[in-house]
């Protein structure tokens, strides 16, 4: 069965997940933990990696039991028809928030356009081009896949 990519309501993600995981779909809606600062204080909250989509895996016969969850729009489209992520996709972006070390990363001055390989891992022989370049943070555009990256600096050296 393939995953499709459901679009939800902004910050209606997480509890569209639960309510289709209730309905029996498999679901996943990867999640990150920020740090938020208010005035007085700071505070760990927890959001969505990817804001306004959630990951569906269900039979095209049960599509229209993704409408029975409040807070979602519909089913995302490319080239006119409901786009669908690839398992290995997936399981790519459930081992990087499990922390799953990359290997093969050699680093040479880093410059926003050019184009690299990802030697190792889930990603592997998969084409980036550098978006930017911070001081701790680094930003890839994966075209294949759609997907724009970023990866601690420290976590690749």
């Amino acid at each position: 069965m393939p995953w499709y990519v459901i679009r939800t309501k902004p910050q209606q993600e997480i509890k569209s997940a639960r309510i289709l995981e209730d309905l029996g779909l498999e679901v996943y809606c990867p999640v990150i933990t920020e740090v938020r600062q208010w005035t007085d204080r700071k505070k760990k909250v927890t959001v969505p990696l990817f804001r306004t989509y959630v990951f569906v895996n269900l039979d095209v016969k049960k599509k229209n039991q993704v409408y029975e969850a409040p807070g979602v729009l519909g089913f995302l489209s490319w080239l006119g028809k409901p786009a669908i992520a690839k398992s290995e996709e997936i399981e790519a972006i459930r081992s990087w928030l499990n922390n799953e070390r990359f290997d093969g990363f050699e680093i040479n001055k880093l410059i926003p356009g050019d184009q690299v390989e990802i030697r190792s891992g889930k990603l592997a022989k998969k084409k980036a081009i550098i978006k930017e370049v911070g001081a701790k943070k680094l930003k890839l555009i994966l075209p294949d896949i759609g997907w724009t990256l970023t990866a601690n600096i420290q976590d690749v050296l």
